[in-house]
């Protein structure tokens, strides 16, 4: 996708503002976004999201520790509040509805936020369940809301084994639910293992991986019609 001189700009602004964790730099950013009238969305997931995906890299790598990780989610949302009011979809767009939490036993909920803050902003329904979240109540609330997708986060392996239990629960309960599992431990085996249908490494590919089950849903809903 080309941008405008301008876009390119304050994509970047932003992107180092997150990574960096520029709180107010981020905040007048945006602003300047808004005034500019550039698409806010782009900003979003170009700058915001974008900036996060470095940031993910570097906590990988030791590089940023959580105190750092939790001050570019600081940035980022400082940013995005901004923004959020001005985003615009797109005709035709696919959205759905997602219940996400980490699992219990795990309190570690930065990469659930991030989601959270990425698909709200893409204009879909997030039913958060916050941290530490029994199994059954992701059952519950799948039923509850009909949501598309179930996303189980999990940064610890300890908790990632409740993730083999819990796939099964929901699935008995509707067996054409999408889910979605991640966190540091997870990998590609670990998707086929537990009976997931995919993970992602961070938050925009992570919505990339649910636009395209949800779009996977409604193509088999028109043929079962």
């Amino acid at each position: 996708m080309a941008f405008t001189e301008k876009e390119t700009e304050l994509i970047n602004k932003l992107k180092d503002d997150v990574i960096n964790y520029k709180v107010e730099d981020a905040k007048k950013h945006a602003q300047e976004a808004v005034n500019a009238k550039v698409d806010a969305y782009t900003m979003t997931m170009e700058g915001l999201a974008g900036g996060m995906a470095v940031v993910s890299e570097k906590f990988d790598s030791h590089e940023y520790f959580v105190p750092e990780t939790l001050l570019c989610a600081k940035a980022l949302y400082a940013a995005l509040d901004i923004l959020k009011p001005h985003i615009k979809m797109q005709k035709g767009a696919v959205r759905g509805q997602v219940v996400l939490g980490v699992l219990q036993g795990d309190v570690h909920d930065l990469g659930k936020n991030l989601i959270k803050a990425v698909f709200e902003a893409a204009g879909w329904t997030v039913h958060d369940l916050g941290r530490d979240v029994p199994l059954q109540k992701f059952v519950d609330e799948q039923m509850r809301t009909d949501s598309d997708i179930v996303m189980l986060s999990a940064l610890m392996t300890t908790s990632m084994v409740g993730m083999k239990k819990v796939i099964p629960m929901i699935r008995e309960k509707n067996p054409n639910v999408k889910i979605m599992i991640g966190g540091a431990p997870i990998s590609e085996k670990t998707v086929e293992e537990f009976g997931a249908d995919s993970t992602a490494d961070n938050a925009p590919n992570a919505l990339q991986e649910a636009i395209h089950m949800v779009d996977v849903l409604k193509k088999g809903e028109m043929t079962a019609k």
